[in-house]
């Protein structure tokens, strides 16, 4: 966990929100004096201290993996010579594997980091209300650090006070379950005391937090000993229609008109945004948004050298995914022959011209600084979705379903057709999971949930999803031609199919490596985990 390295380090804080950067950090004494005697005395102290829970602990999450695991281990992505993709999409990572890594460590950043926060703003004499204000909303970022921990990696180490660790870092793991608990029990308490709307664009409000929960407890429903039950606990998937019932009822977003503005730089923090990673414009490295060099097709596109997409392409499984009106293809991917208005807009737009027989990524691709100033080399400057409402409407309709083979229930119905009737399809009237898991895949394609919509199936339908992936087909390389216009796919005939190694397919996959440094500095990481003992009380008046 490199608990040493996340406490002694400069502690985050930059004033103000948002427009943190590295020269912004504060050079002062160590971080337990800042705590205890120079910070945390006001509001203010509070949101400086918070801000950084936004950007830079989450920025090697974001940099690699959040997209690499995300879309490269679901099949979505397929990039052959990029080693941050393709050990995922080809089950072959181990715990070297560069991205694992860095993901492992961020995740830990975000956790002691939001750690550091919660202590010191307990110990301040500020007003108990507002404290709780904004432990609540580092405790929204424990969580969800610790949810993914669980999908990822199942067993993980809980912390909530890194100077323990620094005294003792070889400590035992806490089961899977347990981490869940956690990971729950934290959104709960940022359920209950964030604020009803956002104190600064972009910050979380109270629906952030059941928004959050309606997926944790949809994934939790379906955990127990036996991952080929077929059934999932009806007390979490309730649990998960009134966490969305709060978002719809009571929150103030809503989604946007047009699909494709959603990935529009001027179009950050809007409505349909609940929590999105608040990444930098002209920021400095740490706080910048990367993605968009690993993604763009060419320098005709970002107006530099960092375009390194040509090779980052959309899979041939995605691909046959895409009805022929479906409008979030090419908001998604770029096919030969589309046209883009807000890219190179100084001589008109940008039209895609290449060979017909693959797409590259364009969510995350938004040009150069000439046609948006925030943008500069390496840095998109647009926000990174973790949890927009559409992603609600999906999680209320999943968890309606619930155990039954489908469902006619009016608001599961009316959340899926909005999304669908955005894209200019036509409407459902009832619902299956094949209907659902469709439009998750669509819907969310490129913003790194996929592979988690599997191993949340794969807590009660192991079996299932182990011959879903064993059907795409991963080994072998299929030549396409692609239809822009009608987003249709077909095998191109004159070319032959070729083929790439793969790991096995089997139970293992659903859980990741260790880190192998982390198996060095903490070895019961290599033995069984020990229950996390729970002290605080459970809330019992969210619903």
């Amino acid at each position: 966990m490199k608990t040493k390295k996340i406490l002694y380090s400069v502690l985050l804080i930059a004033l103000p929100f948002v427009w943190t950067s590295c020269s912004d950090l504060l050079d002062v004494e160590p971080e337990d004096q800042i705590t205890k005697e120079n910070f945390y005395q006001s509001e203010a102290d509070f949101q400086a201290a918070t801000g950084p829970l936004y950007n830079k602990v989450w920025f090697d999450f974001n940099d690699k993996f959040y997209y690499g695991l995300g879309d490269g281990r679901s099949d979505n992505l397929y990039a052959p010579y990029s080693d941050y993709v393709y050990p995922f999409t080809d089950l072959s990572e181990t715990g070297l594997t560069g991205p694992l890594v860095s993901a492992w460590g961020s995740l830990y950043n975000v956790i002691q980091q939001s750690n550091n926060v919660i202590i010191g703003i307990s110990d301040s004499n500020v007003n108990t209300t507002i404290k709780n204000k904004y432990i609540a909303e580092a405790r929204f970022m424990r969580g969800t650090a610790y949810w993914y921990l669980a999908s990822l990696w199942g067993d993980a180490i809980i912390s909530t006070d890194p100077r323990e660790l620094v005294k003792n870092p070889i400590v035992n793991k806490s089961p899977m379950k347990d981490v869940y608990e956690f990971a729950i029990r934290d959104l709960e308490f940022a359920a209950k005391y964030l604020p009803e709307q956002a104190g600064q664009a972009g910050r979380l409000t109270k629906y952030s937090a059941f928004g959050m929960l309606s997926r944790v407890y949809l994934s939790f429903s379906g955990v127990s000993d036996n991952p080929n039950s077929g059934t999932r606990k009806q007390e979490y998937l309730d649990l998960a229609k009134k966490a969305a019932l709060k978002v719809f009822n009571s929150g103030p977003y809503k989604l946007l008109a047009n699909y494709a503005d959603l990935f529009k730089i001027d179009n950050n923090n809007n409505p349909e945004s609940m929590f999105a990673l608040q990444w930098v414009p002209n920021g400095d490295y740490g706080v910048n948004n990367t993605q968009q060099a690993y993604f763009a097709l060419g320098s005709d596109i970002t107006g530099d050298d960092a375009a390194w997409g040509y090779w980052t392409r959309a899979s041939y499984n995605i691909l046959q995914e895409y009805e022929s009106k479906d409008a979030r293809r090419k908001a998604t991917w770029m096919g030969d022959d589309d046209f883009y208005p807000e890219i190179n807009k100084s001589n008109g737009g940008y039209t895609v011209d290449h060979t017909k027989d693959f797409l590259t990524v364009k969510k995350g691709v938004v040009g150069s600084t000439k046609d948006n100033a925030k943008t500069t080399r390496m840095n998109s400057g647009l926000n990174t979705y973790m949890l927009r409402l559409g992603e609600v409407y999906l999680n209320y309709a999943e968890a309606t379903l619930g155990n039954n083979a489908s469902t006619a229930d009016p608001l599961a119905i009316a959340g899926v057709n909005a999304l669908r009737q955005r894209a200019g399809l036509d409407p459902k009237t009832t619902l299956t999971y094949a209907d659902i898991i469709h439009e998750r895949r669509v819907e969310l394609c490129m913003e790194g949930q996929y592979w988690y919509d599997l191993v949340r199936r794969s807590y009660y339908k192991q079996q299932e999803v182990i011959n879903y992936v064993t059907a795409q087909n991963r080994g072998t390389i299929v030549p396409i031609l692609y239809d822009s216009a009608t987003n249709t796919v077909s095998i191109d005939p004159s070319k032959s199919n070729s083929t790439r190694s793969i790991g096995v397919i089997d139970a293992t996959i659903f859980v990741l490596p260790y880190p192998e440094s982390e198996l060095v500095q903490n070895p019961l990481l290599r033995e069984n985990p020990v229950p996390y003992q729970f002290t605080e009380e459970k809330i019992k008046d969210l619903f």
